[in-house]
This record gives structure tokens, sequence and C-alpha cells, in this order.
């Protein structure tokens, strides 16, 4: 009897260290997702997604973790000094650079779900704004995008015998005829407030001409003949926008109040645009001069460094489930327009196809995706994304610079003079 019972013992111990046995289940794992969507309608589309992925994966938890936009960088700062990151966060590219250049990033973890979910499923471009300084990675696992450019009313350039201006001059053109400053009507709402909009309106002009704030070796290189062009450029086409300085409120209010006919501004005007009643009278284009150049904002999902293997492997479960073709369209959907895909898959859903927005917008959907390979930014150098750019931008020296020469009169090649030195001094000449 009491030999049975050990062989008993001996056969339940086996059992339980052999992962075979058909009672074995995998233990439970609990990860966390960190996103800026604290609106309640669009916490519910996250919270489907979750239900969806979890009844896909039941031995897998997310919990969500909704931080305000103007918070969320201090609240990844503060976690992190805590180790208590969640596996998950939503992050922009650009403050994605910045958690890499601080170690928070799984490098691995990301590149398991982009290998995974195939490089070729993102539409061409995507991936080179997400690579790492050194090019040999990625900081995040893209799931949508806004892009900036020039918004036009068609009616109104028609009737100024104006075609779409399709280049620099074409568009100089078009705003010194538009301009009547008397009867309180400019040319084009363009950004020269000392603001991030300023840089990110510049940087496309700039980036159309080559001229970038970095080299391929990190060097800065602002006092160029290609930015002088540049910045000589915004300075004539800013003298048929409104006077003082103009900002993200500004601009937008006389494209929307019929102040301007041209605006520079991003994809998120669109919602303003479609509840105007006639979002087909709208068109887009991007500067262009010896290359056309969008401003872009992508924003991924990151998994975090300094969890355990587990963790890891269901943040990696959960983000690549994401990328799947429903799931990522529910995702864009919940800004329509606004963001658009960055995955090829989104476009085929019923999703999109069907959505109300998408609809009234007719072919312009279609036109700012086929911008995506065009983007361009500030410190990214092919395959290279300088991480220091974070701390230009922070510097204000870019949009100080544009709102001097634009709004302030200031000398234009002492003032780049003063700018490329400044930048020096910030970043250190390699």
């Amino acid at each position: 009897m009491i030999k049975t019972k050990m062989v008993l013992l001996s056969a339940l111990v086996s059992c339980a260290l052999i992962s075979g046995c058909k009672d074995d289940k995998p233990a439970h794992v609990s990860i966390e997702f960190m996103h800026s969507s604290v609106e309640q309608e669009r916490q519910a589309v996250i919270t489907t997604l979750i239900k969806r992925f979890e009844k896909a994966n039941p031995d897998i938890s997310v919990k969500q973790v909704p931080v305000e936009e103007d918070a969320y960088n201090t609240k990844v700062i503060t976690l992190a000094r805590s180790g208590s990151l969640p596996e998950v966060i939503e992050t922009s590219h650009d403050y994605a650079k910045v958690m890499d250049k601080e170690q928070l990033i799984d490098r691995d973890a990301v590149a398991n779900v982009i290998q995974k979910v195939g490089e070729d499923i993102f539409y061409d471009g995507v991936l080179r704004i997400v690579r790492t300084e050194d090019g040999s990675a990625w900081t995040g696992v893209p799931v949508s995008a806004w892009i900036g450019g020039i918004w036009y009313r068609k009616d109104i350039l028609a009737q100024a015998g104006l075609d779409e201006p399709k280049n620099w001059e074409t568009l100089l053109a078009a705003a010194q005829k538009l301009y009547d400053p008397a009867h309180k009507k400019y040319g084009i709402a363009l950004p020269t407030a000392e603001s991030v909009l300023t840089e990110q309106s510049f940087s496309q002009f700039a980036l159309s001409n080559n001229a970038n704030v970095f080299n391929a070796q990190g060097n800065i290189t602002f006092n160029t003949p290609e930015m002088n062009q540049a910045l000589g450029y915004y300075r004539d086409l800013a003298a048929t926008t409104m006077p003082g300085s103009n900002d993200i409120m500004e601009v937008k209010d006389a494209f929307m109040n019929g102040t301007a006919p041209m605006a520079i501004y991003s994809t998120y005007i669109l919602p303003a645009i479609i509840k105007e009643g006639d979002p087909q009278n709208v068109g887009f284009v991007v500067p262009t001069e010896k290359t056309a150049a969008v401003y872009g904002m992508l924003t991924s999902l990151t998994i975090t460094n300094g969890q355990k293997e587990e963790e890891t492997a269901a943040a990696e479960k959960f983000v690549a489930f994401m990328e799947q073709a429903d799931n990522i369209a529910d995702w864009v959907m919940m800004s329509p327009g606004a963001a658009l895909p960055v995955n090829k898959e989104v476009v085929k859903t019923q999703t999109w196809q069907n959505n109300s927005v998408i609809k009234a917008l007719g072919e312009l959907p279609a036109q700012l995706i086929a911008e995506l390979p065009n983007i361009q930014v500030f410190g990214a150098v092919g395959d290279k994304n300088f991480t220091r750019m974070g701390d230009v931008t922070g510097s204000g020296v870019i949009s100080t610079t544009v709102h001097n020469v634009t709004v302030g009169k200031a000398d234009l090649p002492t003032t780049l003079q003063k700018s490329q030195q400044k930048l020096d001094a910030l970043v250190g000449q390699r």
C-alpha cells in the first residue's frame, strides 16, 4: 500500500514537471497598455480591441493606462524612474527617439513584431521614419500617421484663374495674386510664431530644397546655401499671410473663415472641413522644389525594456494582434481622415471602405496615403534618425529663426549664422 502511494506521488510530481501533461495550463500574464486616448468613445474602441485580443489569448490580460497628451511624456519619465513602465506604450516617432536614447525600448521585441507581420505590410518610407539613430533597429511598430501640407479652396483658385500650385514658384505666385490686405484677404495662412508648428511647416520647404539640420555624420548643417534659399522663400511667402505671429488657431481660423484660401496645416483640419459641408472643394499639395517633402508624424506602439520574459512575449503578441487588418482599421478609424493608415491592409477592410467620413472625402484619402513615401523630417538622414533633433526642437532655435526673419524682419544671413552657432553649442560638433 505504501509502495503504491509512493508510485502515485512520483507520477504526480513528474506530471507537474513535464509541460505535456493534460492538466498543465500556461501561467496567466498581465500587461499594461499606455495610450493618449482619454476620450470615452476612444477608450471604448480600445476596450473592444483588448477584449478581442483576450478572447484569442485567454492566458493574457491587458490593462489600459490612458494618460492626457499634455502629461504624457512626463508620465513616461516618472514611470521609468520608478521601474513601472507599461509593457506597451503608444508614442510618436519623435518621442520614441527620446525613449530609445534612454534605453527604454526593447529593440529586439519591436523587431520581432515587425518581422512577424512583415516589413512589406507598411507603405514605402514608413519604417524609415522609425529607424534608430544607428539605422540598425526600429523604435516602434507604426500604427497610424498624420501629415502636413498645403490646403487650398478649389473654387477660389479657379475664380482667380489659378491652377493647383505644384511647386515653390506657382505657390508664391498664387499667394501673391490672392493677397488683398485692404479687404482683409490674404494669400496663405502660414505659421510664423515661435512654435513647433512653425518649425514643422518650414521644415517641408527646407527639406524639399535638400536642406537638413544634420548631415550623415551627425553635424549641424543649418547655415547652408540651401537653408538660406528655403528661409528666404518662406519669408517671401510670409509676406502674403496675416500680420503678426500666426500659430495653430490663427492658421486654422483663417482658412476656415475664408480669410485665406490656402493654409499650411495637418490632416487634423479635415474634421472641420467635413463639418463645413463641402470637403471635395478642398485640395491638398505638398511643398516641392528639388523634391517633394511632406511633414509627417507617425504613431507607433513600442515595447519597453526591463520586463519579465513572459510579459515581453505577451506584449509582442498584443502589438502583432493590433497590426491585423480589422484591428488596426478600428484604431485608425478613431480619427477618420485625420489619422492615416500606415498598414496597407486597412484600405481593404469594410471598416475603411464603408466609413461615412472616408466616403465624403472622395479621392482625398487615397491622395494623402500616396504621400506617405514623401515624408521627410529634420534630423532624419538616410536610415539614421538623430536623437539630438529632439534637443534642437526643444531649444526653439529653428522656430525663433523663422519668426525673426518673417515677423521680425531680421537680416537673413546674420540670423542663420547666429542660429548655426547656437545649435553647434547645443549639440556639439562631432
